[in-house]
């Protein structure tokens, strides 16, 4: 559906990177001995690219994610990709597929992923000799939509151990919870949510995306406190959406908690949110607990709580280009690839 993507290889005899190369071919040439297909050394991004209504294009926050990059493939013993050499590449992805960018009118993105893995046959368990960092596109809207959706616990499964891999974005975190989540939307869960495995008293986070909460607080004379409650915890990874939208509830004069969330505080909320890249703000309309016999109702309406409709609306207007860019979180995409190859 694109024009192409982009590839990137590292030697690690020659410690460098070869010059981003934009290839016509959705397909890879891999090794079906490389440590990415038989031992899983693999990491990924998600980011996104939009148009303005003037018609630049702009992605957001890429240095965000090529830091976090850096720390998922630490993990995994990958090579860090420079951050400068991470944004080239996303850049190039774009301006090469820049037709594919949608409108502004439609409210849709150009989804960026970047895929980083080791590449070359070896089978040792040991670190291989090459890898390479691929950077694909795809138009996209949002994930889940912006409906109120229902979730459920993931009661039988546990997606992240203490001290386990919980905190980077490699494949094996993701690929053994869609047998659960193919059964809990069967059982009408759209989205499903994981409490920490150790002690199951703390929230972590949704498959797809970040948890959020929100709470109202009586101030003195009667004025409403809006509360963020945003988890914090070393079994989920570092969410730029979270991280954006604490930023901007701060600028709200909204309070801010980025702490361990306990799952006792499910029915304190007024609010709540599953927060991501591809998902953007889901408002959630109720989370069970079948185990244990509870149900939480945040809404029976069919649209979003206030305060996930004003963060909504001021995230994507910083990201489509409508408000000041004040902590210059967006990227503009340049037309000049110095030093990309084109195959």
């Amino acid at each position: 559906m694109v024009n192409g993507h982009i590839e990137s290889t590292y030697s690690v005899e020659e410690g460098k990177w070869t010059a981003p190369k934009f290839i016509e071919d959705p397909y890879l040439r891999v090794h079906g001995l490389s440590t990415a297909l038989n031992y899983g050394q693999q990491v990924y991004e998600g980011l996104k690219a939009y148009r303005t209504q003037s018609g630049k294009i702009q992605i957001f926050r890429p240095a965000f994610h090529a830091a976090r990059m850096q720390h998922s493939a630490d993990v995994v013993s990958i090579p860090p990709v420079p951050i400068d050499h991470f944004i080239a590449a996303v850049n190039a992805a774009v301006v090469y597929n820049a037709e594919w960018v949608p409108p502004y009118e439609s409210g849709a993105a150009l989804y960026i992923r970047p895929v980083l893995f080791g590449s070359s046959g070896h089978l040792a368990l040991t670190p291989p000799a090459e890898y390479t960092l691929c950077v694909y596109v795809q138009p996209f809207s949002s994930y889940h939509g912006t409906a109120p959706l229902p979730a459920v616990t993931l009661e039988e499964f546990d997606r992240a151990a203490p001290k386990g891999t919980g905190h980077a974005k490699i494949g094996g975190n993701y690929a053994p919870v869609m047998k659960w989540s193919k059964h809990a939307m069967k059982a009408g869960f759209p989205m499903t949510l994981h409490l920490d495995s150790k002690t199951g008293e703390d929230i972590d986070e949704f498959s797809t995306s970040g948890f959020m909460g929100v709470k109202i607080t009586q101030q003195e004379g009667g004025a409403e406190q809006v509360v963020l409650v945003v988890p914090k915890s070393d079994n989920i990874i570092n969410s730029v959406t979270s991280d954006s939208l604490m930023a901007i509830g701060k600028g709200l004069d909204y309070q801010v908690e980025h702490r361990t969330v306990k799952y006792a505080e499910l029915s304190t909320f007024s609010e709540v949110m599953a927060v991501g890249t591809a998902a953007c703000l889901v408002p959630i309309r109720s989370i069970t607990h079948q185990l244990r016999g509870d149900y939480f109702v945040y809404t029976t309406e069919s649209a979003a709580g206030p305060v996930c409709q004003k963060l909504y609306a001021e995230l994507t207007s910083l990201q489509r280009g409508d408000r000041e860019d004040s902590l210059e979180w967006c990227h503009e995409v340049k037309q000049v690839l110095d030093g990309v190859v084109q195959e």
